[in-house]
């Protein structure tokens, strides 16, 4: 018997909001599949209002109404039957993030979880890593945010450590990590890794996949430090605008994207790996299975 249903994850970030839908496939005696139908990216770019001014603009406000509306319409349209949406660290620092929240209840009938970064990590953390890692090494798991970045130390399979920073590209972008915010990770990442004999890095988020996308290596195969350093200092040589015309890189990824390989390439340092592993993988899934398990577990109560 085969049963595919379609839910949907809504990811409000401090950079852009996404909505991505899944099949999720059931059919007896064989593990659940989760596969991706369609994913769709808004860069409203919250963190720059939240980060600098404490709240989010009226105009802001209204692209997130919206962008909702529309995702709702398209939820609507794909026959989705269950969705979640998570806000993370622009919404849940800003001084108005609850008022959005209840107005896009209000105007579209679509209620928003802000979450806080330590659960962000968790739901992260938990999407199925297991087909793109050896289950006999460590990694230190980094999904880079606009607002924040969450790393996950995984041993053998299992999370031994896990922590969310508020080191991310767009607070790199308007200058607003603090030196000690630096200090404070390199002396985590040290701490959990000195334990191990080596570590590779897993990298999430867009800038990696774009970078990663950009390497023309095929899936499954990491990025060395090199070539990271490599790249890094290569597009530091292109201006902004050059990033655009000459790289072909979106305007809401051309400046997110140098301050973005600064934290993979700190991470990598100091946790002393040469690879760094991107498997596509982020929030959005991690919520699409949360949804799933919830339901499986609260049917088998």
């Amino acid at each position: 018997m085969l049963s595919i249903k379609k839910y949907a994850a809504i990811d409000i970030g401090s950079n852009a909001v996404r909505l991505l839908i899944s099949n999720i496939i059931e059919q007896k005696g064989k593990p659940v599949q989760f596969k991706k139908n369609s994913l769709v990216r808004v860069p409203i770019r919250l963190g720059a209002d939240v980060f600098i001014k404490n709240k989010i603009s009226k105009e802001n406000t209204q692209r997130i109404l919206d962008t909702m509306l529309a995702f709702k319409l398209l939820m609507k349209s794909h026959k989705v039957v269950k969705y979640k949406a998570c806000a993370t660290s622009a919404m849940r620092e800003s001084l108005n993030g609850k008022d959005v929240v209840d107005l896009v209840l209000e105007q579209t009938g679509l209620s928003i979880d802000v979450i806080g970064g330590e659960v962000e990590a968790a739901i992260i953390a938990a999407t199925d890593l297991n087909k793109y890692i050896d289950p006999n090494k460590t990694y230190l798991y980094v999904d880079v945010g606009g607002g924040s970045t969450e790393f996950t130390v995984i041993h053998r399979g299992n999370q031994v450590a896990s922590r969310s920073f508020k080191i991310g590209t767009v607070r790199l972008l308007n200058d607003m990590v603090k030196k000690e915010d630096w200090q404070d990770l390199q002396a985590w990442i040290g701490f959990n890794a000195k334990a191990y004999h080596k570590i590779d890095v897993i990298g999430s988020g867009g800038n990696i996949n774009k970078i990663f996308k950009i390497s023309g290596k095929s899936m499954g195969k990491p990025l060395s430090y090199f070539y990271m350093t490599s790249y890094y200092n290569t597009l530091q040589t292109y201006s902004y605008e050059e990033r655009i015309t000459e790289l072909a890189l979106n305007q809401d990824r051309a400046d997110v994207i140098i301050p973005a390989m600064r934290i993979y390439l700190s991470a990598m340092k100091w946790s002393g790996a040469k690879n760094i592993y991107v498997p596509k993988i982020g929030l959005a899934d991690g919520i699409i299975k949360s949804i799933y398990y919830d339901t499986v577990s609260s049917n088998t109560q």
